[in-house]
């Protein structure tokens, strides 16, 4: 029986230059010098504590792991991220699938954030020809190469480029795999289709990323720190392009997951951020803590002295220090609070725009 989805083949994509866009990374870039704007004394508090704790797991060699929502990108707080991850304080970087692609317009244009009503309502919302190109392809090839989600884009804007392998190194690849790599074999079936489909010349392709230096996939890449990538199929622009391959993109975001796993696994002393992100951050991290526990128990030991801090604009009035609260108190209902504090170790809540905590951390780390 015939496939009867939608054919993207006949969605028209527009150049990514006639988007108007309302972020500006040149205009909007968080200098790591700037001051937070608001922050309370319990806020301040909370912040040191932080502080402390992230200080006392790098002289112990423990992770530093930093997840994030996509605001903090638009938000212009790359900058700020980059330095954190350049001084050693964070040793780990994981957002979802609009956090990559943020991060990856600043740095090929400079650009970022659509107008989404009114672009939804011309239907152009999305249907962006570089972005659904090239982003694709980098995952096509990032997983020919066993890279992970967010380390394929990383390496395209860090290299200004990606190289193509011709037919028959492809072909080659899928039979010799299939008597012992599968997955190199499948990856490579799937580049092979989209050097066919989109006569894809090989060799190397030059990709200019102009504002490179604004590109926290690019740094974490260049200073080989963990960017890990955790999309979900369909919430993305780039799944709108025919170029995309959802296999190809399993398999990196595999990758990364495992990857992230391993990192929650080696974080009993160390410390954990979840900043804007009240779906991606909990969900990943609660499926890799219980992967990690299972591994631990049987070598007879525990996760336990691990350090949450989870950043939301949503007000809470609940001490989450002392566990969930009663089905009856609407505090209950903060799904992402109520996660982490089932998640074992130490969690601290602090309602705050993203720029006010990064900043006011980073002031207390170098202080």
């Amino acid at each position: 029986m015939p496939f009867e989805g939608l054919d993207r083949r006949r969605v028209t994509q527009r150049p990514l230059s006639e988007r108007e866009n309302r972020a500006y990374i040149e205009r909007d870039a968080v200098p790591i010098g700037a001051v937070p704007e608001d922050l309370s004394e319990q806020q301040r508090a909370i912040i040191r504590e932080t502080a402390e704790r992230m200080t006392a797991a790098r002289e112990a060699g423990k992770p530093r792991m930093l997840a994030f929502g996509a605001h903090t990108i638009k938000n212009g707080l790359g900058p700020v991220l980059i330095h954190l991850i350049e001084e050693g304080w964070i040793t780990h970087l994981a957002t979802n699938g609009a956090g990559i692609i943020h991060d990856w317009e600043f740095a090929y244009q400079g650009e970022s954030s659509e107008h989404v009503q009114e672009n939804m309502e011309q239907g152009t919302f999305g249907l962006w020809e570089e972005t659904g190109y090239f982003l694709n392809l980098a995952l096509l090839v990032g997983a020919y190469e066993g890279l992970g989600y967010g380390e394929s884009i990383g390496a395209m804007v860090e290299r200004e480029g990606l190289t193509i392998p011709d037919e028959a190194t492809l072909r080659e690849a899928v039979v010799s795999g299939l008597d012992g790599d599968t997955a190199r074999s499948a990856a490579a079936a799937d580049l092979l289709g989209a050097v066919r489909a989109f006569e894809l010349a090989p060799g190397a392709l030059s990709i200019p990323h102009p504002f490179k230096r604004f590109g926290l996939q690019a740094a974490a890449f260049r200073l080989g720190v963990p960017f890990t990538g955790h999309p979900m199929i369909g919430h993305d622009i780039l799944y709108l392009h025919p170029l995309n391959c959802c296999a190809a993109v399993g398999r990196a975001a595999e990758r990364d997951f495992l990857t992230f796993a391993q990192g929650v696994r080696e974080l009993d002393g160390g410390v954990y951020l979840s900043v804007g992100s009240a779906v991606m951050s909990p969900m990943i991290f609660e499926k890799a803590l219980s992967m990690g526990q299972n591994l631990a128990f049987q070598d007879g030991a525990q996760i336990e002295d691990h350090f949450m801090v989870i950043v939301d604009l949503a007000k809470s009035h609940w001490d989450w220090s002392q566990g969930e609260p009663p089905e009856d108190n609407a505090d209950y209902y903060l799904r992402y609070n109520k996660t982490f504090s089932r998640m074992g170790g130490s969690m601290r809540y602090l309602c705050s725009d993203n720029r006010d905590f990064l900043l006011g951390l980073l002031q207390a780390l170098e202080s």
